[in-house]
């Protein structure tokens, strides 16, 4: 273990008291360090940009500037850390906006604290956080009823597809892992692998998520 580099992480809101609990609960993995913490996105951006942590936990309604303009900043500042936007549902647009950015994930503030710790490694090596239970939750608030172009171009999008990238993209819409991607479809994870990167350009999104919401739209209910 000794020669396994610790997860550099950066804490970043304006609450002491939830910066304080997120680096207590961080602090008992021995496999991550929380390196630096930031008040504010303005604050975040040097903070990141100075540190290059592997990962960011990064609120979104904060004084100066928020979490969403300084994930922005971020990656269009060519930060090699991942940022996971922490978020309660009253700001569930907002959230869809972060990952739309490029953010790798969100997490509710009321996360256990197992969990949030596997979060961070999860990202950390390249996985994006998408809860199964949240993520239904989530589509279901933020895509509102809209007119029937909305539902036709999802649908058009949708059937680019083949039958195995229909199954994929079905699974990810369920939240699921590559890993456990390919253990439901017994495919490899490269080839799951490839199948995404695939859903990506035929359904012109960017994200995980973005998946998931043109699967909704195609099949709501008007």
């Amino acid at each position: 273990m000794a020669d396994v580099r610790a997860v550099r992480v950066v804490l970043v809101d304006d609450d002491p008291l939830v910066r304080a609990g997120l680096r207590m609960i961080l602090g008992g993995a021995p496999d991550i360090d929380v390196v630096a913490e930031a008040a504010d996105g303005q604050d975040a951006v040097d903070v990141v940009l100075r540190e290059a942590p592997d990962v960011v936990l990064m609120d979104i309604r904060m004084p100066r500037m928020d979490g969403l303009a300084a994930t922005r900043r971020l990656l269009d500042r060519g930060t090699s850390a991942r940022i996971i936007v922490l978020t309660t549902f009253d700001t569930d647009d907002m959230v869809v906006t972060a990952l739309s950015y490029g953010a790798a994930g969100f997490l509710l503030k009321d996360t256990s604290p197992a969990d949030l710790v596997d979060a961070v490694r999860r990202v950390a090596a390249g996985q994006p956080i998408l809860s199964p239970s949240v993520t239904a939750q989530l589509i279901a608030t933020v895509t509102r009823p809209r007119d029937e172009a909305v539902q036709r171009s999802a649908r058009a999008r949708l059937a680019r597809l083949t039958d195995r990238e229909r199954e994929v993209a079905e699974a990810v819409g369920q939240g699921l892992t590559n890993t456990e991607i390919a253990e439901r479809l017994h495919l490899g994870v490269a080839t799951v692998k490839t199948h995404v990167g695939a859903l990506f350009s035929k359904l012109d999104v960017t994200n995980r998520v973005q998946i998931a919401r043109c699967l909704h739209e195609a099949t709501r209910e008007r």
